[in-house]
């Protein structure tokens, strides 16, 4: 168990490396780090993921012999696209959002895996499930209420971009149920490389538009985004192949207090006492979910 905890960790810490450097770029000039880089929209940056991610991908699907589009290609499809929406809304809200507060909306994804997989899967939810599910929800609205209480524009927050996020959450939600659908029949790398291969093509056209041309040290935060991206989610996935849910999710939450730090300490981002309450709001709700789901699967 040991090693599953210091996997979901380093899952943790990875994504935190993505984030940060997704801000950085997102901010451009009016970073207060690396004021000399410029700004790069993000659908490029979700362009230069896929290409990395696509590319070792691709060469551990040749390595072990694998065909490339795998068996059960509609819920593959469904995957890729979900999963390319998922990213590039959240990408969107960590660019205008506080890092912990983008961070923690995301957190809404195993929620919305729930209430879709009553559909999808046809899976029953109890009713303490929905009980944290509200109490999840209403975290948010907290956090968005939050508006109405403070005038300082420093810490006012979108209600725009808080229900992006959401939205960046349900698509994260259909993702991980597609998911479920075709792991029966298909190998992880073949669910893995859908999400570049569509997101390829569909981000190439987007940046038609406005593609911004990196130079010096950009190249690399470019590099380091595709590649800790990868870490984090083999990272994960490993966690979960070899460790309860009920244990290590706890841990993967951890990432929250990760991006409050790294906000507050490095982004100068303030946050109120209001969104810290819906923070941990969301985070009960949703640990306490995961907790439920878990006793309940052991009891069936």
């Amino acid at each position: 168990m040991g090693k599953a905890i210091f996997y979901i960790i380093a899952s943790g810490l990875s994504f935190l490396v993505v984030n940060f450097f997704v801000k950085i770029l997102g901010q451009g000039p009016d970073s207060l780090i690396f004021p000399t880089t410029e700004k790069i929209p993000t659908h490029e940056l979700v362009l230069f993921r896929s290409i990395v991610s696509f590319l070792i991908s691709l060469y551990f699907i040749k390595k072990n012999k694998l065909t490339v589009l795998g068996n059960n290609r509609k819920w593959l499809l469904i995957r890729g696209f979900s999963g390319m929406i998922a990213l590039t809304l959240f990408f969107y809200t960590i660019d205008h959002l506080p890092m912990a507060i983008a961070s923690t909306v995301q957190y809404l994804a195993p929620l919305f895996t729930v209430i879709l997989a009553v559909f999808i899967m046809k899976e029953s939810v109890s009713k303490w499930q929905w009980v944290f599910i509200i109490l999840a929800f209403l975290g948010a609205i907290v956090m968005g209420l939050s508006n109405l209480v403070i005038n300082d524009p420093s810490v006012q927050i979108s209600w725009f971009w808080l229900g992006v996020g959401v939205v960046s959450a349900f698509f994260s939600g259909l993702a991980y149920n597609s998911i479920l659908k075709a792991k029966e029949t298909e190998h992880t790398l073949n669910i893995v490389i859908y999400f570049p291969m569509l997101g390829i093509p569909v981000m190439g056209i987007w940046c038609l538009f406005d593609f911004v041309m990196p130079h010096g040290f950009s190249w690399l935060y470019l590099l380091v985004i595709g590649v800790f991206t990868q870490i984090a989610q083999i990272a994960m996935t490993k966690a979960f192949q070899i460790g309860e849910a009920s244990t290590i999710s706890p841990f993967q939450f951890i990432g929250s207090i990760y991006a409050l730090l790294v906000g507050y300490f490095i982004f100068e981002e303030k946050l109120t006492t209001a969104v810290l309450i819906g923070i941990v709001l969301i985070l009960i709700g949703v640990i306490s979910n995961i907790i439920v789901k878990h006793r309940l699967n052991k009891k069936s």
